[in-house]
């Protein structure tokens, strides 16, 4: 299985209802909550654009250039979810995901991600969100992926997988953990420990980017987060 059918598969069958990621951006003000089912459903519309439209298949390198996004997770689990290799080098990838005003050099595509709040688009001439609204919220692989294949880098789905649940358990990450993290997600250890690990624990995450640090003390307290992840 893929790195998103392993991890979000028993998150899915604990309470789809659950919130997965509730994402701040505290430049913009705004505070946006996920559901495991929302997320799942992103991640869905995401690999099948991939696949349908980009011509992604197993083993194909996509490059996420993207900040720690409730947006970004879709993207990241969609891609393993279609069997693509996550990496943040855009020489000869397949697709390139990028900020506004981002640059991929050498990638096949460039898709623009608009990290809007309400996930509006923004018009550029490969708009992500306004791309995969056009597709469903089911996905199913062409068939099994085997745990050998690579996943993120060179490594593969069984040790991102495997890697993630060692840190979930490192971190103190269970089913009852409400992190509040202010970690980018550089890959590995950032993406790793940021938001693999939270899935991995069956933990829900409150991300916060552009943190303003004299906000954090009324978050822990209003989100009730029980584990910070601060940089």
């Amino acid at each position: 299985m893929t790195v998103t059918e392993t991890l979000l598969t028993p998150l899915l069958a604990a309470g789809p209802g659950r919130p997965l990621i509730t994402h701040y951006d505290d430049a913009e003000g705004s505070r946006v909550e996920l559901s495991r089912a929302t997320v799942a459903n992103w991640a869905a519309k995401t690999a099948n654009w991939l696949r349908d439209e980009l011509d992604v298949e197993a083993g194909d390198p996509v490059a996420v250039l993207l900040p720690a996004h409730w947006q970004t997770a879709g993207v990241l689990l969609g891609a393993w979810w279609c069997g693509a290799v996550v990496t943040d080098d855009p020489a000869g990838v397949k697709v390139a995901f990028v900020p506004p005003g981002g640059a991929a050099p050498g990638a096949d595509a460039v898709a623009t991600v608009s990290l809007h709040p309400m996930g509006l688009g923004c018009g550029a001439d490969l708009d992500y969100v306004d791309e995969v609204r056009l597709h469903g919220d089911d996905f199913t692989p062409w068939g099994p992926l085997p745990g050998t294949a690579p996943a993120l880098g060179r490594s593969t789905v069984d040790e991102v997988v495997a890697e993630a649940r060692q840190r979930a358990t490192t971190l103190g990450i269970g089913p009852d953990t409400r992190v509040l993290s202010t970690l980018e997600w550089a890959q590995p250890d950032g993406l790793l420990n940021g938001f693999l690990a939270v899935l991995a624990g069956g933990g829900s995450l409150v991300q916060c980017t552009n943190a303003k640090a004299e906000l954090l003390p009324a978050r822990r307290t209003g989100e009730q987060t029980t584990l910070d992840l601060v940089g």
